[in-house]
């Protein structure tokens, strides 16, 4: 090492020690020129060895006094509610089968009596010890015989003892009781000896009273089962530790129950990653003997990429009886608080503020994705300021239960006609957004301090500020549609960037995502993510953000099994896995029947749900293609992204007016036509090159649009 790289490091140290503000003058000699070939220390003998007292201090991670669930009012809630209903479940059970076990202990009592008597008299003549003295005897062991034999003597001498004292006393007891108790007293005795005889015949393999509750039994996690399923995994760094005598794992704190598991965290060896691990977790779970649905490795938030965190459950987290939504038979919520809507592992609440943010849900067909995009607009439904707006691009009706009871707008389809309506009520959004921006504008500072929708403006019905929820299922065909994907891309990104500062939230589900489904302007600017089973990493990073698979965030790792489970990243840093709320059509039409008639007594339903439909768009339509011919005339047949734009600006300011380069080559893709370099001259008259269109590209996609050769 060179003295120069010396001199950092003996800086770095005296910077980071207390007791040594200043470098001694032996240390500064450290810093002269080494001569070739000398050998420079860095490591400096007697230097601080760690941290001061006062960092460790600082920095060290207490543990709670209380733990996590008993200070959380739900959870605290749902577990003593689980303790509950087990021990009445348990009572209930037996209660009603205690005839029944009347019953069968009376016939089993005289096989108890014989069995009790039979029993005693093994007691009194010590044939338990009857095998060992047979043994003696066949080994000629004449003095253990004796010796036997003579303990025997004294058994049965001190047993027979026993036996008549019990005898007279207890028929002593049995005729005074006969002659002196009341017929209650001695009806109560009788059956309770049928019932103790009866119990003493029962069957081994067949027990009167059976368990009203088979719990699983699951075998304990231990230091040893842990380091046998990393072993198994294949890794070299981990093998080769394992192989000289090493754990290859190193454990950072105790493994302890958590929750309905088992939780073991470590450091893995030198150079290898959790993301390692996480690539290996079906090995893991084999190396562990456990369901592929219990293990769970993952990263430790604020800790360097080698520590290492398993948590094994009990049971598959898709098979685990989930606590009952608290919103699933009464209650209303404020969409400005957090809100419940599914659990993690171990079986804890998971909250999400829905307002001030905009929300993307992605997986493969069947995962749960229109379920959970449901679950979210039943919550909105239940914030009586919320205006919900649900469109099933599906078409299957999966959201009619939310939209036709509270919907301001819905709509299940994706005819022309289907598309027409969405686009005339996107465009209201637009214009509400922009209304509502100058509204947030005007009002004073004390009142809106942050210039955002607060939970308190919101009830203010003169400012008409109140929640506005958007949830769209497949949004991939609003984007595609080769007519007016164009213009609905535009208006919800926009949406998506300004959205929730105004109280507005989209929501958009899609089972295909990719850079058509999810335009690069929503899926960047996505607050809260959702993802579900997808099959690859690309899908994965479209869904829950750039580098997230690298990350180790993979929702690729999840079965077929597992609907509803998904990847959340959103509400706090860090992507957690949480099993979303089940809630089918009967339950989700009971709930929004329930915030209907709030809303009816309160006076806020509106819209569709009364019947309303959205009053024709008095703005005319326009064609982006048909602009662009008009942008670029038959003497321009190509020019700059830029120049276009500002033509289009001025032939519609209220639809191009805030339009950039980026956004129309962004509207351009659903049609397939793509900005090529095309040279140009600049105001100046310099001649240089600029992305740009063709206008030969526009007619021919508008000849494969109206499917007509005469556009060309």
């Amino acid at each position: 090492m060179t003295a120069p790289t010396s001199l950092i490091n003996q800086l770095a140290d005296d910077r980071g020690s207390e007791r040594e503000p200043h470098p001694e003058p032996a240390a500064a000699s450290l810093a002269a020129p080494a001569a070739p070939g000398e050998t420079v220390t860095v490591d400096r003998p007697g230097g601080p060895s760690g941290p001061g007292l006062r960092d460790r201090v600082r920095g060290a991670k207490r543990r709670p006094v209380i733990p996590a669930w008993a200070k959380s009012q739900q959870e605290f809630y749902a577990a003593s509610k689980g303790v509950a209903e087990y021990a009445w479940h348990i009572s209930a059970y037996h209660a009603v089968r205690t005839p029944w076990y009347t019953v069968r202990l009376a016939l089993q009592a005289p096989h108890g009596a014989a069995r009790f008597v039979g029993g005693t008299l093994r007691w009194v003549s010590d044939a338990e010890g009857e095998p060992f003295r047979q043994a003696a005897a066949a080994h000629d062991d004449i003095n253990k015989y004796l010796q036997l034999s003579r303990q025997r003597d004294r058994r049965v001498r001190w047993r027979t003892a026993v036996i008549v004292a019990a005898s007279i006393t207890g028929l002593i007891a049995a005729l005074a009781l006969y002659v002196m108790a009341p017929e209650w007293l001695l009806a109560l005795s009788g059956f309770a000896a049928t019932m103790a005889v009866g119990w003493i015949g029962q069957p081994a393999d067949a027990p009167v009273i059976r368990r009203a509750v088979d719990i699983p039994k699951v075998t304990k996690l231990t230091s040893d089962i842990v380091l046998r399923a990393l072993g198994s995994l294949g890794i070299p760094a981990i093998n080769q530790a394992q192989a000289k005598g090493g754990d290859g794992f190193a454990f950072t704190a105790p493994i302890t129950r958590d929750g309905p598991g088992w939780m073991a965290e470590g450091d893995l060896p030198y150079g290898v990653t959790v993301t390692d691990v996480m690539d290996r977790r079906e090995r893991l779970a084999s190396g562990l003997r456990r369901p592929l649905g219990t293990v769970w490795p993952e990263a430790v938030p604020d800790e360097h990429t080698g520590r290492l965190r398993i948590w094994v459950g009990d049971q598959d987290i898709s098979k685990t009886k989930q606590p009952e939504w608290p919103l699933a038979k009464s209650g209303t919520v404020d969409l400005f608080r957090p809100i419940a809507w599914g659990t993690d592992q171990r079986g804890r609440w998971v909250e999400i503020t829905l307002m001030y943010l905009a929300g993307v849900i992605g997986s493969i067909p069947r995962m749960g994705k229109t379920f959970l995009l449901r679950l979210l607009l039943l919550t909105a439904a239940l914030d009586v300021r919320a205006e919900v707006h649900s469109y099933d691009l599906k078409g299957t009706g999966d959201l009619d239960p939310v939209g036709n009871a509270v919907g301001f707008r819905h709509r299940a389809g994706d005819e022309e006609e289907d598309i027409l309506y969405a686009l005339t009520s996107m465009r209201e959004l637009r214009a509400e957004l922009r209304r509502r921006t100058r509204v947030i504008r005007t009002l004073p500072r004390d009142i809106c301090p942050e210039s955002k929708v607060t939970s308190e403006l919101a009830s203010k019905r003169s400012l008409g500020l109140h929640p506005i929820v958007v949830g769209v299922d497949e949004c991939q065909v609003w984007f595609e549609h080769p007519k007016h994907g164009a213009e609905l891309e535009e208006i919800c990104t926009d949406l998506v960037k300004r959205g929730p500062a105004t109280g507005i939230v989209l929501l958009l589900a899609t089972q295909r995502p990719d850079d058509d489904s999810l335009p690069k302007g929503i899926s960047a600017n996505a607050s809260a993510r959702w993802c579900l089973k997808v099959m690859s990493h690309v899908e994965n990073n479209m869904v829950l953000g750039t580098g997230a698979y690298k990350r180790g965030v993979r929702a690729t790792m999840f079965a077929w099994a597992d609907k509803g489970i998904c990847y959340f990243l959103g509400e706090g840093a860090d992507a957690q896995i949480v099993r979303a709320v089940e809630i089918d059509a009967v339950a989700a039409e009971r709930i929004a029947l329930r915030a209907r008639k709030t809303r009816e007594r309160l006076g806020t339903l509106a819209g569709h749900a009364l019947g309303e439909q959205p009053e024709a768009d008095a703005t005319p339509s326009y064609d982006l293609l048909a602009d662009l011919i008009t942008a670029l005339p038959a003497d321009k047949p190509k020019l700059w992204n830029e120049v276009i734009v500002a033509r289009l600006a001025e032939l519609r300011p209220d639809v191009y007016g805030l339009w950039t380069g980026e956004q129309l080559t962004s509207a351009l893709k659903p049609y397939g036509i793509h900005t090529d370099q095309v040279w140009g001259r600049t105001e100046g008259g310099k001649g240089t090159s600029r992305r740009g269109i063709k206008r030969a590209d526009v007619l021919r996609a508008i000849a494969e649009r109206d499917g007509s050769a005469a556009a060309a």
